[in-house]
């Protein structure tokens, strides 16, 4: 098995011991399979490009990169610099850099975690013993690195809870085989993944029998990534379907189980991901067919209710003509996202465990929230 954290590095990030200033630099995934480039981030507008423009994508990477750009930009960009030369008090200090962080959030709305990182990040330099503006930067630094790790053993963890329950049901000798959708591997995330970390880590156990991608329209995340990581990995019986083919590969290869990414879980379980993830979550109801969340912690946002109230992204209609071939001017209805309703939804499977539906078939996401907080 290839080790992944050598063929697939979704971003390089360091910083001199000396100076303490960072670099980044990120893999432009628009480019891959076919090249492998990355591109420098040397402030919070080259960041909040890279997520718009989806060069990187995947609700963990957007969170991280969103981090690790302010950083770089605060501790390494000379125009920054200048401009925080000429503000003398601390609190016009944290309002500067509260600034960036606001802009950063307007990058992509439906991910939860860019949210959640941006706001964990300000509670942490609003903390009243940081007094100067060299803690301000240091603390911004030291929390990118946090963040790195912490993405990282996270998602090992998500893996191997993913693992440890389903393996629990499904006791073929030769292991589980699986269906996904979109990308939510190590190009995702920091490392490793989350979606198919659970198949990572099945593989790794010797228990996985199958892998099946959906090409994910129109960007192509599950056919240009997913099946890149998938070859990369040496993955078993691997096997890439058209969106539209989910409902006959069920019933005529069949599968275990359906693990899908999130980018947002309501209070009651009610699910956003990327496009097309709906309408497999109804597939695999109709087939039998369990069907799992599997996200960080940090994308259960209990203060929304339900998928309702979910922001969905639309994207440009140039990007579904452009790998369609359908006629110039043709007007599309092109969103990023879809939700599935929790009564589609088997499990959520985080690091802190895989929270099931209880008996009346409901997710008690703020209980779980709560417990584990």
């Amino acid at each position: 098995m290839t080790d992944p954290a050598n063929t697939l590095r979704s971003l390089i990030f360091d910083v001199d011991s000396a100076t303490n200033k960072a670099t980044l630099s990120v893999l432009d995934q628009l480019r891959l399979p076919d090249e492998t480039m990355y591109t420098k981030i040397v402030n919070v507008q080259d960041a909040w490009d890279a997520i718009r423009s989806m060069r990187i994508r995947g609700a963990p990477l957007i969170a991280v990169v969103a981090v690790l750009g302010l950083a770089v930009d605060l501790s390494s960009n000379e125009l920054t610099i200048g401009e925080l030369d000429l503000i003398s008090g601390i609190d016009e200090v944290k309002a500067f850099v509260t600034t960036k962080m606001e802009y950063l959030k307007t990058s992509r709305p439906t991910a939860v975690n860019l949210f959640n990182a941006m706001d964990e990040l300000k509670s942490f330099i609003d903390d009243d013993a940081i007094k100067t503006r060299e803690e301000v930067v240091s603390a911004i630094v030291q929390h990118a690195y946090l963040m790195l790790e912490r993405d990282v053993s996270d998602n090992k963890a998500i893996g191997s809870h993913g693992a440890d329950d389903l393996l629990s049901r499904h006791v073929h000798p030769e292991g589980v085989r699986v269906v996904t959708i979109c990308n939510t591997g190590s190009l995702a995330t920091a490392g490793w993944g989350t979606a198919l970390g659970v198949a990572r880590e099945l593989q790794r156990r010797g228990k996985l029998r199958s892998i099946a991608a959906l090409e994910t329209r129109p960007y192509n995340q599950g056919s240009r990534l997913t099946a890149y990581e998938i070859m990369q990995e040496q993955m078993p019986n691997p096997i890439l379907l058209c969106d539209s083919m989910a409902a006959s590969y069920l019933k005529s290869k069949g599968a275990d189980v359906c693990v899908v990414g999130a980018d947002r879980v309501c209070a009651n379980g009610d699910t956003a991901n990327k496009i097309g993830t709906f309408q497999l979550s109804i597939i695999a109801k109709e087939m039998g067919v369990e069907f799992f969340v599997a996200s960080p912690f940090t994308t259960l946002d209990v203060e929304l209710e339900s998928g309702d109230m979910i922001e969905i992204e639309e994207r440009p209609d140039g990007e579904m003509l452009e790998s369609s071939g359908a006629p110039k001017g043709m007007k599309c209805w092109n969103p990023a996202f879809d939700v599935t309703p929790a009564k589609y939804i088997s499990g959520i499977i985080t690091e802190k465990g895989v929270l099931k539906p209880s008996a009346d078939g409901t997710f008690d996401v703020k209980g779980f929230v709560s417990m584990h907080s």
